[in-house]
């Protein structure tokens, strides 16, 4: 049977995501991992990034790698995300669409020749961050003509005005006035590809908010419908209708609209405003019979005028609905502020993980950041300054522990560390069984000690959270238990919900990384 996922279940969609994120007894994470990575072909941990980044694989093992070689991560808060939309920028002499409630297959929008009312361009930001829907674009009717086109908009909107407003110039076009991007979100969410909308619209105390989202509310203003689009206006030679302006009611299924019609001397529409827009309206027509100049007319000889319907009670009262805001981003930053994020690193992956747990038992992890990497506490400083990525070991009663090299803190001799399962199987990751399987397959931990290669260092005998190096105390982000400290969060939990594979990049102490990743419902 033919069926449709609809927009609004988008939308939907994406209120549903952003309430489980601001939801108290949830707690959402964007992570960065995988230092060398490499094709899957060769192995993930391979120092032969080549033809990186891959596509993600989202499968059960490939989400159980991605647990493993993730490194750090920070708590997604209430001021760390957004609704956004497409950014479609005002620019002189450009013809944008109008809203229209009725754009389909059957009637595509004019310019962008869309099926889709949130595809079209019907809205625009202007130079001032301030955010306008298109209620006119000086179409004189006329489907699929070029009149239908509309005309070149010629004067910036500008006004904080409630009501639809337009230019000096003359260019037909009336604008809705919805909002402006706050200056704290232009900071941290603009982007050259969407605009940021306010995150609780329907609630918000802000006034500027208020003011739209009750000027909008046709329960209480009555002024639901703004535009009545003329799409025919009605056949010259028979004089259909009588010439002078009159006052006509919108019939349908809601009440008190009413349309202020212009009728030139050739009998012919010419113009339609709305004076009083109702309330309550899901489809509406415009009772022409008042004007008729005859009680008969013929079908090629009548005019259509459609009443423009809002989504909901009126433009600016719904945004989301009407912005067709399917769209979630997501913001996080990187940089020196917290221990668990080394700026020696690398990373090649971006993700997004729910609820993960302790490491030390099963409560919920809540902590505003974490890593996710082993680390362990050295007597003194290697020689040679460790190479990121590269694998380390140490050889132990119980065999031979391994790992990644993800970072070294000179300052405080502690190394952290990555453990996946290319460490132990070969290079093509398979079951296949080998001569060494028992001795290369079985995971072996560090301990104090011993010497840890290439570095040439033993793993110091220390406990503790915090280090003092000349006279100063510093916060080391782990708990070390003999040297050896585990990852803050249980990767064998929580739900990954979002993986993203990235060029390599190299952190830097003179850098900081600001994650933007949108969400598309």
């Amino acid at each position: 049977m033919p069926a449709v996922v609809t927009d609004q279940f988008r939308i939907f969609n994406a209120n549903n995501f952003i309430d489980s994120l601001l939801d108290s007894s949830n707690n959402y994470y964007v992570f960065l991992g995988l230092v060398n990575p490499s094709p899957a072909t060769i192995g993930f941990g391979r120092t032969d990034n080549s033809n990186w980044p891959t596509n993600p694989i989202d499968n059960l093992q490939f989400r159980s790698h991605n647990r493993d070689t993730a490194l750090f991560g920070k708590k997604i808060t209430a001021t760390n995300v957004r609704r956004v939309i497409r950014k479609i920028s005002w620019v002189r002499n450009t013809k944008y669409d109008m809203y229209r409630h009725d754009y389909s297959s059957l009637n595509p929008s004019p310019n962008t020749q869309v099926f889709n009312l949130y595809d079209s361009n019907y809205y625009v930001i202007n130079s001032d961050f301030r955010v306008y829907i298109c209620i006119d674009n000086g179409s004189s009717g006329g489907q699929g003509t070029e009149t239908a086109k509309g005309e070149n908009s010629l004067d910036e909107p500008t006004h904080t005005d409630l009501e639809p407003q337009g230019g000096t110039s003359g260019d037909g076009y009336l604008w809705k006035y919805l909002f402006t991007i706050s200056p704290s979100d232009i900071i941290k969410f603009d982007s050259t590809e969407f605009i940021v909308l306010p995150n609780d619209w329907p609630t918000s105390s802000d006034s500027s908010i208020q003011d739209v989202r009750e000027a909008a509310d046709s329960r209480v203003n009555n002024n639901q419908i703004k535009k009545v689009y003329v799409e025919n206006s009605g056949s010259s030679s028979s004089r259909t209708y009588q010439e002078g302006t009159k006052t006509l009611n919108i019939l349908g299924d809601g009440t008190g609209g009413k349309v202020s019609v212009t009728v030139n001397s050739n009998g012919k529409i010419t113009d339609a405003v709305v004076s009083e827009g109702g309330q309550g309206y899901t489809y509406g027509i415009v009772d022409l019979k008042p004007i008729q100049a005859t009680t008969t007319i013929n079908e090629i000889d009548r005019a259509k005028l459609i009443p423009i319907i809002p989504p909901s009670r009126g433009h600016g009262f719904d945004l989301y609905s009407e912005l067709g805001a399917d769209k979630v981003l997501v913001y996080a930053r990187f940089d020196d502020s917290s221990p668990d994020f080394p700026t020696d690193t690398k990373f090649a992956q971006v993700g997004i993980i729910k609820n993960p747990e302790q490491f030390s038992n099963d409560s919920l992890f809540t902590g505003n950041t974490f890593s996710s990497t082993h680390a362990l506490k050295l007597v003194s400083n290697p020689n040679t300054t460790p190479t990121i990525g590269v694998e380390i070991t140490q050889s132990t009663s119980e065999g031979t522990a391994r790992g990644y090299l993800i970072s070294y803190d000179s300052t405080t001799n502690v190394v952290k560390f990555s453990r996946d399962r290319s460490l132990y199987f070969s290079n093509n990751q398979d079951q296949t069984d080998n001569s060494d399987v028992n001795t290369i397959s079985k995971i072996v931990n560090f301990e104090a000690g011993s010497t840890v290669n290439p570095l040439s260092v033993s793993v110091d005998n220390f406990s503790g959270i915090t280090s003092t190096v000349n006279s100063k105390v510093i916060d080391l982000g782990v708990n070390f238990v003999n040297g050896v400290a585990d990852p803050e969060i249980n990767k064998k939990t929580g739900e990954l919900i979002y993986i993203d594979n990235r060029s390599l990049v190299s952190r830097d102490p003179r850098q900081k990384e600001d994650i933007k990743i949108i969400l598309e419902f």
